[in-house]
């Protein structure tokens, strides 16, 4: 059985409570690895390393040197993507597609990243004659990562690599439902020959080396993705150390057709929007707004396709594949027992060959769901689509922000001052207009607004949060 450890100061190396966490495939429901128990002093070894790293070898490299780095590691990641999709996909329970879209996602970060680290400018400012002012962009120091278990490689590119980018050096905390490609890369860094220190992974329970790291005065930045009620807790840690956070807190997040959308457009990315990674995914078009003129059409379409839907080990790459763990489907059933008084209106398959065990649900249609129930206000993260009538603009826009969060939305309609309309009235970090993802965009911030967190991720936003600004005035006569 594989046994994973931890990876610190450029070295592999147990933890120092010499304890391991069981590692299962959500798709069989069988164990097939360990991965280390990091604990509060392997956190500050970790930091440690990073600490002399930020202030050593790679402090001092060049801009250009940094984005070598990166591009190596993105050449690696590609090398080794049949491997990556492999891991990613037993140690998640994605389907074999998603999980290459996400390697190739992480890779495409190192691509960017490594070709912005020399575009990160600061800025001169006109002032009185005598003076010559500038502003400086630096890097924190030690940026620490707490990364959740359901996209491990696309938000290690978001978050990871923009703070590499930057001239940070990390800790990282893998989510322990899922670590093993987290771990995969630190052997690639390897590879890549990064410094000493650079990179830093300690896996663990999030309660103890989570929260060990969120905690640390040693760090000098957070970022954290998962829930609202953890992101709470990491941000009041942190604040005990004055730490700048950067939340990514999930969403519920809608998309709004009208009467004259494209319904065949629309319809496929709705549909992949809310069962991608079996719905756990914050960013999932969970709710479904629909315009009355075209409920009853729309409604039926959206019924034939949820029934040509199946569910089944990850490796056979179906629409879906199973939830994380079987918390995860315990959490998704208590949701359903909660709405047996609303309508179901289609259901996914089972594939004939699913394994007795797994944590697999079908994805779940239900309709005329009213807008304060709990499937339309809160978090579900598992494959259920909820769908919301609208008779107007205005009403369209309330139900879409009713809820706490405010991640992601889009909207389909083919007006074009209706498309600004909507687009500036909803709040929401993203807004899709006939769209909804837009494949990714490595290139497009990312982020929140009310429960769904504050800061940005993705693009040159990210640069900017993971470094400081410094105002330098020159008095010269």
């Amino acid at each position: 059985m594989d046994r994973k450890g931890l990876f610190i100061n450029g070295s592999w190396t147990d933890s120092v409570s010499g304890d391991f966490i069981k590692v299962v495939n959500p798709s069989t429901g069988e164990q097939f690895g360990e991965i280390a128990r990091g604990i509060d002093k392997d956190i500050d070894k970790a930091i440690q390393a990073a600490r002399n790293a930020s202030a050593g070898k790679w402090k001092k490299l060049s801009p250009v040197e940094r984005g070598r780095y990166l591009s190596r590691l993105g050449s690696l990641i590609i090398e080794y993507k049949d491997r990556l999709i492999e891991i990613e996909s037993n140690d998640v329970g994605k389907p074999l597609t998603q999980a290459k879209n996400d390697v190739i996602a992480c890779a495409r970060y190192c691509e960017f990243y490594s070709g912005a680290v020399d575009k990160l400018h600061g800025q001169t400012i006109p002032y009185q004659s005598n003076y010559t002012v500038m502003t400086l962009r630096e890097p924190h120091g030690v940026t620490a990562h707490i990364i959740p278990w359901n996209y491990p490689l696309q938000i290690i590119g978001r978050s990871v690599i923009g703070a590499l980018a930057a001239g940070n050096a990390v800790v990282i905390k893998p989510g322990e439902d899922a670590s093993l490609s987290t771990l995969f890369l630190g052997e690639l860094c390897e590879k890549a020959e990064f410094p000493e220190g650079s990179v830093n992974i300690v896996t663990g329970y999030g309660e103890e080396a989570g929260a060990a790291l969120a905690s640390h005065p040693g760090i000098d930045h957070l970022s954290f993705t998962g829930s609202q009620k953890v992101g709470t807790l990491v941000q009041k840690a942190a604040a005990n150390n004055t730490v700048q956070v950067t939340l990514e807190l999930g969403g519920k997040s809608p998309q709004v057709v009208f009467d004259d959308a494209d319904q065949d457009k629309a319809l496929p990315i709705i549909i992949n929007a809310a069962i991608q990674n079996a719905g756990q995914t914050c960013s999932a078009g969970s709710r479904v707004l629909i315009h009355n003129p075209i409920y009853e059409e729309f409604v039926g379409k959206l019924m034939r396709k949820f029934e040509l839907l199946t569910v089944g080990p990850a490796s056979e790459d179906h629409d879906l594949g199973p939830l994380i763990s079987q918390k995860q489907l315990e959490r998704v059933n208590n949701y359903l027992k909660q709405s047996s008084d609303l309508q179901i209106l289609a259901k996914g398959k089972f594939s004939p060959s699913l394994p007795k065990e797994g944590f697999y649900t079908l994805p779940i249609l239900f309709g005329n769901v009213p807008s304060q129930h709990c499937l339309a206000q809160e978090e579900i993260f598992g494959p259920v689509l909820s769908i919301i009538r609208f008779s107007s603009e205005e009403e369209a826009i309330e139900i879409a922000n009713s809820t706490n969060y405010g991640l992601v939305a889009g909207i389909w309609t083919a007006n074009g001052t209706r498309q600004f309309r909507i687009a500036k009235a909803l709040h929401s970090g993203q807004v899709f207009i006939n769209n909804y993802g837009a494949g990714g965009g490595v290139e497009l911030p990312f982020g929140g607004v009310k429960g769904s967190g504050f800061g940005r991720e993705k693009g040159m936003e990210a640069l900017y949060g993971f470094t400081t600004l410094k105002t330098v005035a020159m008095y010269h006569g």
